[in-house]
This record gives structure tokens, C-alpha cells and sequence, in this order.
């Protein structure tokens, strides 16, 4: 491989001015986070011109990576793994992009930087804002590199707008979102999008628009009509999500590669979001050997995307790898995995681009580390510890000369490296430096961001808030106090909320407040008569109460309306007590089971017709059983006879009139959701 010698830099190297007016590089390809750290000597002062680049890749899964290694279709990844170090890289809940990147460049957690979700509310106006920069509570990487004397440059990088003002570069996350603008970006009355303003021309001049990327590139992906793929732009359909990903990816990289060369920073980040996209889009067409019907067609057009984003990564990834010196290391991570080739439990869900949500995120992405000092074949997952997304701050830091603060959970991941002495960390770091305070509002960008983010089902649809999602950290740290404090204020503005109620109920409980967390868990089932988690939340009451009969009631009650729900489940298996209750069955009835799962199976892969005849036997089989009209009635409605579906409900509602969400199905057939 290719290792780009570096050229002594002149006196005004690190200078933004004479980085303006070095060469640049310019091309396409694909999106990544690149991280490259060097080696250097202590007390802040380098000992060898090392730098540092991490390449961050958006939910990039390490087993479809490893699948693809394996046949040779990733040759960057495959060479990352033999020539340095690679495995699992642990993420934290959520598993939301904003947040995991943030505590990527900051090595703390979201309780401390206070980025916890995609937007914030905003207090005076009630809209929903796109989180920023001015929301984080910590010093980013960047922060900390501009008080030591040391060079950033961050391209794309979730929560950087309003860019601040470093010794280097930002080129903030609102970049990609420029051609939305009625007017050019200059003349908007807006923070900065790009740091310092002066970049702005050698930015817009690599930055690519949705409508710029051609027929022939959509089709190196995707299998549709020339015709279709050189449509207009909008948020409502997979073609523009895709066009959006792949100009994005290819503005970043464009840039990422020019600021390498020109500024020649001490560390160099730049975020790819494109994989995450795709995989969202696309991601349950992975792999699928047996879909039917309007997911078959699906396939036939999308089924070929994530693999070859992959590949488009891997691209990326080489062209940064031939650029590293002799003395440089490169980090690839990205901030989950995702859990490919999964169709959803309901199968309409599949008619939408929010098909695949972030609960199919997986909890560990890919870590590898490659370059000057990495220990050659290392494995990361033989580490006792393995790698967490904390441990990069701790380790970039002192990979550059610079101490790890002792408020910063991560450690130094010296065991990778040949020579990589565990640093002195100082108590903490100013935690003023780099901070602001207030929303921002960029008007037309923020809704756009918004409505982008809504399309895909980050926000709206029941997807949980920032403040909800600190809350949930707070609960599961066991600060129950403080997370009461805050789900009791999200009650007095939503009261009837079932998972507001439930999530207050535990806290509750855990303060072993039992009465209000029983009367917060009635709201709840009032509100939404089959909420699993809040029968098996009052189910825990129950059991902490000493009531065992009722527990037992409730945890079965909750697997009845989510069979997939693994605590009640736990929890009857403590309790030595089977999920239903043990009844004698017929050979029908053990049929008629058999067939309700085959019939549910067919209808996850859009095989409808099959599914319905499966059913009409089933029927057959046990014509006094509610659940066989229960899924007739979601298979008529799937093949679009409503009517049907009405029927089925209401003879499935004669059987079983207390079953609510039979009740709350037909009602929303009836008024016409």
C-alpha cells in the first residue's frame, strides 16, 4: 500500500489563511467517520509528525462487514483487519445517531453532554427543533485539540451547527442540507454553517445537490426506470432518501480529502451517513431468498443497496488509507450495528420508509485501528474489557500528546498499540470550553432536517424525546429521584401518555412509592387498554406488593399482547411459572396453532394469498378461536379488502369481547386509520 510522506510544513501551515490557498482534491464515492491518530510524545508537545484521522461509518453492521470480507467484496476492510487492529465496538442506549456520535467526540455520556435525541422541543414556540451544537454540555475533541495548540477539521459530524470557532475547521451537519435553501447559503441570515466563513467557496464548490446525481449512479445501486431515478426531490419517497445519501457522502468525502491535504490537521473528522440510510430504507431485503408479492418487487429494485454501500465504504475507507504517513493511525467505528435481513413483526410496516426502525439497531458497531504503532492481527473482542464508544476520546487524546480527564468513563486502549504508555489524567477539563446555550433556529433548514428525520421515523409516530430519552438514561443509572422529576414534568403536559405513565410508574417504584406507581399504570392502561409494558410494570408492583397470583396475571397478560416482551417473560421463568397457563389442547387446536404461525410467516414476506388460505383452514380446524379472526382480519386488510377485515374483528371481538386490542383494531378499521 501506497503511504502518502508528508511535506515539512511551512511557518503558516496550520494557518486557515494559507490552508485556503493550498491544492485541493477533489472526486466521489461514499461516506465515512475517519479518526487518524499518531503517535506522540507527552506533556502536549509531538515528538514526531503523527496524525490522526477516525473514519465514522453510520451504521455499518461488523457481521455483514465480516460476511462481505469473507467474500472478497471488501478488500479495505479486509486489509484494516490483517494489518492493525479490529472487533465489536460497544455502543450505549439509545442507540440514536446524535447521541452516539457525541459521546464518541466528547468520551462521556449522554447524561453529561446532554445531547439525548434527534430535536429538542422549543420552550417559547413548541416546534421541534433539530439538536445543536449549542445543546452540548461537555468540550468536544475539537474543543479540546484549539486550547492545546493542536489543528481539527470535522466534516459533517451530528450536532456541529452553528460551527464554532476552532483552530482548524467545522464544516457543521446543516452542510448537506444547503440546497434546500430558497436562497445561497451566504446570504441567509444564519449561524455558521461552515467555520471559518471564509471556507465557504471551497465548500459549495465540492458539495453535490440530490438532483446533481445521475441515472446512471442510481443504477449502479438500484434497479429502476431511467425515467424514475431523474425525478424531482422529495421526502416521501426511497429514490430521493437515496440520491440525498449518496450526494451527502460524496460532498463529505470530497471535502474530508481536500482539508486532509490543505490543512493538514492533527486530527481529521468526517461523518458518513449514507449507510445508515440505506439500511433503514432497505435493510429487511437483505439476504431474502423467499419474499412475495409488494416486498418481492421491492427487492427486485432495492435489494442490491445496502451491499453495495457497503462497497462504496470500503472505497472510501482505501482512498483514506493511501493518504496516511508513515507515523499515522486510522480508526474506522461506526455507532451500532444494525440488524440486517429482518422483516418487521407487522407486516404493513413494510409499505413505508419507516419499515425498518431503530429498533432494529444492534448494539455493537465495527472498530478497527490501523496504521503506525497498532499491533498487527490484534482482536479486540480477546480483550477482557473489549472497546467501547468512550474509549476513543480517552485514546485519541492521548494518541496526540494530550491527557484524559478522570470525568471521562473511557480508557486509553493501550493494549492495541506497541507502545502506548496508560497517560496521567488531569481531574477534568474546563467545562465551559466550547459551550453555548440556546436552540439556534435555521428556519427553513431545520424544517427540512425535521421533515427528513419524520420521514424516516426518528421523530414523531411515538418515537421518544430528548428530555424522555434523559430520563430513561436517569432510570437506568438508578437516579430514580431525578428521573421522576422528569417524566412527571413530560405528565403535566401529556398526561394520558401510556408509556409517560409506565416509565413514571417504574421510577416510582423503584423510590418503592407502590401507590403512585399503581395509579400512574391504571392512567396508562386506561389510555391504551392492551400497553404490554404496563401490565408488566404493574405486574412488578404486584410482585414487590407480595401478590403473587396477580404478578403472574399481569406478566401473562403483558406477553399476550407482546409475545416478544422478554421481561414478564423473565420473570415468570423466576417465578417458576409457564407463560400461559397449561391447558389441555386437541390435535385441531395444536393444528390450528401451527397454521396461525405459518400464516403470520407468509404474510411477514408478503405471500397474502397464502397466509389467507392458511387461515380458512386454521378456521376450519377451531372456528371458536378469536385469534384466527384476529389475523384474518390483518391479512384481509393487507390485501386491501377492508371490509373483510371488519368482519373478521368483530366475530373475533364475539369471542373474546375484554381482548382490547381487538377493540382498539376494529375501532380504527371502523373510522377509516
Amino acid at each position: 500500500m501506497h503511504h502518502r510522506r508528508r511535506q515539512s510544513p511551512g511557518p503558516l501551515s496550520r494557518s486557515i489563511r494559507s490552508f485556503l490557498d493550498w491544492a485541493h482534491w477533489a472526486g466521489a464515492c461514499l461516506a465515512v467517520i475517519l479518526l487518524v491518530t499518531g503517535a506522540c510524545g507527552g506533556g502536549g508537545t509531538d515528538e514526531r509528525a503523527g496524525r490522526v484521522v477516525v473514519l465514522g461509518l453510520d451504521g455499518v453492521d461488523p457481521g455483514f462487514v465480516a460476511q462481505l470480507v469473507e467474500q472478497g467484496k471488501l478488500p479495505h476492510f479486509a486489509e484494516l483487519a490483517r494489518g492493525g487492529a479490529s472487533g465489536p465496538l460497544r455502543s450505549q442506549h439509545p442507540l440514536l445517531s446524535p447521541v452516539i456520535w457525541t459521546t464518541i467526540a466528547t468520551g462521556r455520556p449522554a447524561v453529561d453532554h446532554g445531547i439525548t435525541h434527534f430535536v429538542i422541543e422549543n420552550p417559547e414556540t413548541g416546534r421541534e427543533l433539530p439538536v445543536t451544537s449549542r445543546m452540548r454540555q461537555t468540550p468536544a475533541l475539537w474543543n479540546l485539540l484549539t486550547d492545546a495548540g493542536k489543528t481539527t477539521a470535522v466534516v459533517g459530524w451530528w450536532a456541529t451547527w452553528p460551527a464554532e470557532d476552532i483552530d482548524g475547521a467545522v464544516i457543521s451537519d446543516r452542510t448537506g442540507f444547503h440546497f434546500l435553501l430558497n436562497d445561497p447559503l451566504a446570504e441567509e441570515d444564519l449561524p455558521a454553517v461552515v467555520s471559518p466563513p471564509e471556507l465557504q467557496p471551497q465548500v459549495e464548490q465540492r458539495m453535490r445537490r440530490p438532483e446533481e446525481v445521475t441515472a446512471a449512479e442510481v443504477a449502479e445501486l438500484a434497479d429502476v426506470p431511467e425515467a424514475e431515478a431523474s425525478g424531482p426531490f422529495s421526502f416521501g419517497d426511497d429514490l430521493s432518501h437515496l440520491k440525498w445519501a449518496l450526494a451527502t457522502a460524496d460532498s463529505y468525502r470530497n471535502i474530508g480529502l481536500y482539508l486532509q491535504e490543505s490543512l493538514d490537521p492533527d486530527l481529521l473528522m468526517v461523518y458518513f451517513e449514507a449507510p445508515d440510510t440505506v439500511s433503514h430504507l432497505f435493510g429487511h431485503l437483505v439476504g431474502r431468498q423467499d419474499l412475495e408479492g409488494e416486498l418481492a418487487e421491492q427487492q427486485q429494485r432495492y435489494g442490491r443497496v445496502v451491499e453495495a454501500m457497503y462497497q462504496r465504504a470500503d472505497a472510501v475507507v482505501g482512498e483514506f488509507m493511501n493518504r496516511l504517513g508513515p507515523d499515522d493511525v486510522l480508526f474506522v467505528v461506526s455507532d451500532h450495528g444494525f440488524e440486517l435481513g429482518e422483516l418487521p413483526e407487522d407486516p404493513s410496516k413494510t409499505r413505508d420508509l419507516r419499515r425498518v426502525s431503530h429498533e432494529f439497531h444492534r448494539l455493537d458497531g465495527i472498530f478497527y485501528a490501523y496504521g503506525a504503532g497498532v499491533r498487527p492481527g490484534a482482536q479486540t473482542q480477546e480483550q477482557a474489557q473489549g472497546v467501547s464508544i468512550l474509549d476513543l476520546t480517552p485514546t485519541v487524546l492521548a494518541l496526540l500528546g494530550l491527557p484524559p480527564s478522570e470525568e471521562m468513563p473511557g480508557r486509553v486502549l493501550t493494549e492495541i498499540f506497541e507502545d502506548l504508555p496508560e497517560p496521567q489524567r488531569i481531574a477534568a477539563y474546563d467545562p465551559s470550553t466550547g459551550s453555548s446555550t440556546g436552540a439556534g433556529d435555521a428556519g427553513a433548514m431545520d424544517e427540512a432536517l425535521v421533515e427528513k428525520l419524520r420521514s424516516l421515523g426518528y421523530i414523531g409516530g411515538g418515537a421518544p424525546k430528548a428530555d424522555r430519552n434523559l430520563a430513561t438514561l436517569q432510570l437506568r443509572a438508578g437516579e430514580y429521584r431525578k428521573a421522576a422529576q422528569i417524566y412527571h414534568r413530560l405528565l403535566q403536559e401529556d398526561p394520558d401518555n401510556p408509556g409517560l405513565n409506565t416509565d413514571f410508574a417504574t421510577a416510582m417504584a423503584g423510590l418503592e412509592r407502590y401507590d403512585e406507581a399503581a395509579e400512574a399504570l391504571e392512567r396508562a392502561l386506561a389510555a391504551v387498554p392492551d400497553y404490554a409494558p404496563a401490565y408488566y410494570r404493574r405486574g412488578a408492583v404486584a410482585e414487590a406488593r407480595g401478590e403473587r397470583a396477580a404478578a403472574v396475571a399481569d406478566y401473562r397478560r403483558a406477553l399476550r399482547y407482546d409475545p416478544d416482551l422478554q421481561g414478564p417473560r423473565r420473570a415468570l421463568e423466576r417465578l417458576g411459572e409457564p407463560a400461559v397457563e397449561r391447558v389441555a389442547r386437541t390435535p385441531e387446536e395444536i393444528r390450528s396453532a401451527e397454521l396461525l404461525q405459518q400464516a403470520q410467516e407468509s404474510a411477514r414476506r408478503g405471500g397474502y394469498d397464502e397466509a389467507w388460505e392458511l387461515l380458512l383452514e386454521a378456521e376450519n380446524l377451531t372456528p371458536e378461536a378469536s385469534v384466527v379472526y384476529q389475523y384474518k382480519g390483518n391479512v384481509a386488510f393487507l390485501r386491501g379488502d377492508r371490509e373483510a377485515a371488519v368482519s373478521a374483528l368483530k366475530k373475533a371481538l364475539e369471542l373474546d369481547p375484554d381482548d382490547a386490542r381487538i377493540q382498539e383494531n376494529l375501532r380504527r378499521l371502523q373510522e377509516g386509520g
